[in-house]
């Protein structure tokens, strides 16, 4: 039978791919970013609880009560935006089902996505599944700011919708009070849906506050906002995520994302509930650990031979390979650091839509969510190569 051909550019993802060659070569995995620790206690006792206390069911459609309450409550507490529990909050297996909800129950065949490059690498095959097709705005280094006439420029009559990522995977970039703005303005004035994926919210360094985009004028009953618990509570093997938006924006993703795992994780969302009102020193501390380990990892970049682009959020730095080992493809590179110097990274080119691979072609990102453990022996592994 023949494949899918939406999804034939779309194999095995490079996180199987390299955390895979780690495990076999024994590798430091700095690639895919989870966490090597768990997540605070109380968060991991509400789980433990509830599946003793028999929450081991199918939940509710559209999410237990007492999560899809602590997401409003959330939303309020940190962005002063509300959000009826009821209609205009959906729990979902962890932000990726989010987004493909939102793709499949929103997009038509041949509608359009403008979406900022490099990339999370399901939204384009999320919005390839839903037979449309995503028009990139490429971010460029060392910055990696957001190009605002060339969005307004690209919104044509296919235009359904704005797939903003901020704070920004793979970058760490934030886009500020202006750009995020900028494009509420534009969806406002042309009828776009925005999609905003904010999943790493609370993981913002160097005295920055991530700004939610239904915070802006004309966004709210424009906008999807998407996140999630394994993020911000270490806790990503769990895949408790969910939606925020107009009614109407929710029950379109809930159409469809009830027939992609229908419920999930029944035990684990009272837990993440219970971690969305731990008190404010718990979200500032995490960022603060990670910033430190993110302090610990770049030096060491730097005395490599990279060229480091600044990061102000989320698990990741990106580099460029291209003054370690001139003109050297990023995969190419990052299978030979694996070899050679013990540590895995993941190159870039993958985050890029076809058209625009070479935008990425020698760039690379490591993961720091990892203990100071890990993050000492690869700093090490990295100071010892000689390329």
């Amino acid at each position: 039978m023949t494949p899918n051909p939406r999804l034939a550019p779309f194999g095995t993802t490079i996180f199987a791919e390299m955390s895979a060659l780690a495990a076999e070569i024994g590798a430091v995995n700095l690639g895919q970013g989870f966490p090597d620790s768990d997540g605070p206690a109380e968060v991991l006792d509400a789980a433990v609880d509830a599946i003793r206390s028999g929450l081991n069911q199918y939940p509710p459609g559209p999410g237990m009560p007492v999560l899809r309450s602590a997401v409003a409550d959330h939303q309020r507490r940190f962005y002063g935006v509300d959000y009826d529990m009821e209609t205009e909050v959906l729990v979902t297996a962890g932000a990726t089902e989010a987004i493909a909800g939102a793709m499949l129950g929103l997009l038509q065949p041949d509608d359009e996505v403008i979406v900022f490059e490099p990339m999370y690498d399901s939204y384009q095959a999320c919005i390839a599944l839903a037979g449309a097709r995503a028009v990139p705005v490429t971010l460029r280094p060392p910055d990696y700011r957001p190009d605002i006439d060339r969005v307004r420029a690209l919104v044509g009559p296919r235009t359904r919708a704005i797939l903003v990522n901020s704070p920004h995977n793979p970058t760490g970039m934030m886009m500020d009070e202006d750009e995020l703005g900028a494009i509420a303005e534009i969806a406002a004035e042309r009828g776009l849906v925005i999609i905003s994926d904010e999943v790493y919210e609370h993981l913002v360094f160097d005295g920055f506050r991530h700004r939610s985009m239904a915070e802006f004028p004309g966004a709210r009953e424009r906008t999807l906002v998407i996140s999630s618990g394994g993020k911000t509570f270490r806790t990503t093997g769990w895949k408790i995520g969910w939606v925020c938006g107009p009614s109407h924006l929710v029950a379109a993703t809930r159409a469809a994302k009830q027939f992609l795992t229908y419920v999930n994780g029944a035990p684990f969302q009272p837990a993440i509930a219970r971690g969305l009102g731990l008190p404010d020193e718990y979200f500032h501390g995490i960022a603060d650990d990670l910033c430190k380990r993110r302090d610990e990892l770049v030096p060491a970049l730097c005395s490599v031979g990279f060229e480091v682009f600044p990061t102000r959020s989320t698990y990741f730095v990106t580099v460029d390979a291209a003054p370690v080992i001139p003109g050297m493809d990023g995969r190419e590179f990052c299978r030979r650091m694996a070899h050679d110097a013990g540590v895995v990274a993941i190159p870039n080119v993958v985050f890029y839509s076809e058209a625009n691979k070479a935008a990425g072609r020698s760039l690379v990102r490591f993961a720091f969510c990892k203990r100071p453990e890990v993050i000492a022996e690869a700093v090490e592994r990295l100071q010892g190569w000689k390329p």
